[in-house]
């Protein structure tokens, strides 16, 4: 029998007080049901919208999960047991899981898929070539439907999303202006991403540099929601899109937030306004990896990988994701 280290989650966190609602636990793995596949986690990715699955709110894009189960996240690692033939034993995958050192999935349930282990850092499953990548595209090229020479706003543009949205924008042949907090962020957004302008949102007005793009912005690409939105939306441009990939200014909140002070801006400037999860394009991943692969080669598209080592240090790793302590995409390494 294999023992098994895992995070449960027995209450739902009060703020961000993760320490008082998870607990690690340990477990004797049971034999592999029919259909089933068992992942040696090499490593866990830390996803602000993972918070809200934690929350008991219904009406969240799923439910929340049960008191007492194990955590749910995406894991990147080998498979050591199978009972499904498309997934041998040995082979790297990436899919939902669990916060645990061996995590059991149904694959058709968890979008488990094959990756690539010939990159020479398979680590870029959870970087440029993951989910947040994916997301990324999809928001700038699709949702907000960016065009060469536009302006596209990134809220939260030095996280894993935010970074890369960035970088896709400026790929796409779009003038980039990325909102981070701290100056180390902002240099990190003009000197290695290549922002024609970051905006310090801490230390800086940002409805009043917004002002300065005469005309307004054509489109943001929104990753936070609440006062960072109230200062967009009066200066978008006239027909301006906006892609709402996250709302991690309410993910601490068990009820949701009022909606914004400035919809008006949404009548008054004819805005368009989408939601849009990754999930829901899981099924084209196939079709996103050529470019990504692209821009990864030729070193246009690239993200800080903020490593913390150790199952048991996963709400250290969290914390630095959802507080802003860290740089890029946070992740966890739980095994070799």
């Amino acid at each position: 029998m294999t023992t098994n280290r895992f995070w449960r989650l027995d209450n739902h966190p009060e703020g961000n007080d993760f320490a008082a609602a998870l607990s690690l636990q340990a477990e004797e793995l049971p034999p592999l049901a029919e259909g089933e596949v068992r992942v040696k986690v090499g490593w866990l990715s830390m996803d602000a919208g993972t918070r809200m699955w934690m929350s008991p709110r219904t009406d969240g894009y799923q439910p929340p999960l049960p008191l007492g189960s194990k955590m749910a996240g995406l894991v990147l690692g080998h498979v050591s047991e199978t009972r499904d033939a498309a997934y041998p034993v040995g082979t790297l995958v990436r899919g939902f899981g669990q916060w645990a050192e061996h995590a059991t999935v149904i694959p058709a349930l968890s979008g488990l898929e094959v990756v690539d282990d010939s990159l020479a850092d398979v680590r870029q499953h959870f970087g440029a070539l993951g989910m947040n990548a994916w997301t990324a595209l999809v928001g700038v090229k699709e949702v907000a439907a960016v065009k060469p020479g536009e302006w596209l706003v990134v809220s939260a543009a030095a996280g894993a999303t935010g970074s890369m949205a960035c970088q896709v924008g400026r790929n796409l042949g779009a003038r980039v202006i990325g909102i981070a907090g701290g100056p180390e962020k902002c240099r990190y957004l003009t000197e290695q991403l290549g922002v024609d302008m970051a905006i310090d949102y801490k230390n800086e007005d940002v409805a009043a540099r917004l002002a300065e793009v005469e005309g307004g912005v054509h489109t943001y690409f929104d990753n936070v929601g609440g006062p960072l939105l109230d200062a967009v939306l009066p200066n978008m441009a006239h027909y301006g899109r906006v892609a709402v990939c996250g709302m991690v200014a309410a993910y601490d909140n068990d009820a949701p937030l009022p909606g914004p002070a400035r919809f008006d801006q949404v009548l008054m400037r004819r805005l368009r306004i989408e939601g849009f999860f990754i999930p829901d394009f899981l099924h084209r991943g196939a079709e996103f990896l050529p470019l990504l692969r692209e821009w990864v080669d030729t070193e246009r598209l690239t993200v800080n990988l903020d490593e913390t080592e150790g199952l048991e240090n996963t709400l250290v790793a969290y914390d630095r994701m959802l507080s802003g302590k860290a740089i890029g995409k946070v992740i966890v390494k739980v095994q070799a």
